[in-house]
């Protein structure tokens, strides 16, 4: 039988979340799958090419991509307070950050898309690799930047400051919580591949909640340089009831993210 390839991020929430699909310790339907591992913006990127017939994507490249994979009510990483943050190594004002150097964790992240809403007027932006940011910052290779996943708990002990936590903006104007990323099949598959895939994804959640110990042995394989405290901090942050199911609240926010975005489309 030949494996599905399944891409996802070496980051603790997605280690979680797949390790029960990965190793079959779910029904997975007389399924079998390989795992691509990159960062999301690679995962993005490989979107495009339309190369993964499962696969995580920021919210931001799904809607250039919305005829070519659907949208899962399983397996999302949205929430409060766990939004990408603008950090800078010495404080900035705004007439400042017009000129400033700004690193971004990708141009189709969700990360890339909040700042284009809340600063319109920073042009000069550098592509990096959301983990190479904090030291780019110390090393004042870059005036600012927009970190995600993991590095929102260890800025401040590096001697970095905020500028804006863009997630706690976005709850703050829109009342909902920010879709960060989700995963999606590619359209081509069909419905009922879909289906079973939100099916599958869904029982390896509820598996992970549900046999932590063991999983977490799993999420330490692709975490060694991160400390176990981080990591659950990480897990508990992204992996939550709307991992499960997006449900109302979680559709109503993508919805408005995807209004949102069509006004740069205009």
């Amino acid at each position: 039988m030949n494996k599905i390839k399944l891409g996802l991020s070496p980051c603790p929430n997605d280690t979680f979340i797949f390790f029960g699909m990965l190793h079959n310790k779910v029904d997975c339907e007389g399924m079998q799958f390989e795992p691509v591992f990159a960062d999301v913006e690679s995962l993005n990127e490989k979107a495009f090419n339309s190369e993964l017939s499962i696969t995580k994507l920021s919210f931001h490249a799904w809607l250039f991509l919305q005829e070519k994979y659907l949208l899962l009510d399983s397996g999302a990483a949205l929430g409060n307070g766990c939004g990408p943050i603008l950090i800078s190594k010495n404080e900035l004002n705004d007439e400042e950050l017009k000129t400033a150097n700004v690193a971004i964790p990708g141009k189709n992240t969700t990360a890339h898309l909040l700042l284009k809403i809340f600063y319109p007027f920073i042009q000069n932006k550098t592509e990096m690799v959301f983990s190479a940011i904090e030291n780019a910052l110390l090393n004042e290779e870059i005036a600012a930047g927009v970190i995600i996943h993991e590095n929102r708990f260890t800025y401040q002990s590096k001697g970095l400051k905020k500028i804006c936590d863009l997630g706690e903006r976005w709850e703050t104007e829109t009342h909902s919580p920010i879709p960060l990323g989700g995963i999606f099949t590619r359209t081509s598959e069909g419905n009922k591949f879909h289906d079973s895939i939100n099916r599958i994804i869904k029982r390896s959640v509820e598996y992970a909640w549900l046999h932590q110990p063991e999983t977490m042995q799993f999420v330490k394989l692709f975490s060694q340089e991160m400390s176990e405290a981080v990591m659950i901090q990480h897990i508990n942050l992204y992996v939550n009831d709307f991992t499960l199911s997006l449900g109302a609240e979680g559709n109503k926010a993508i919805a408005i993210l995807k209004n949102k975005f069509n006004t740069f489309l205009v």
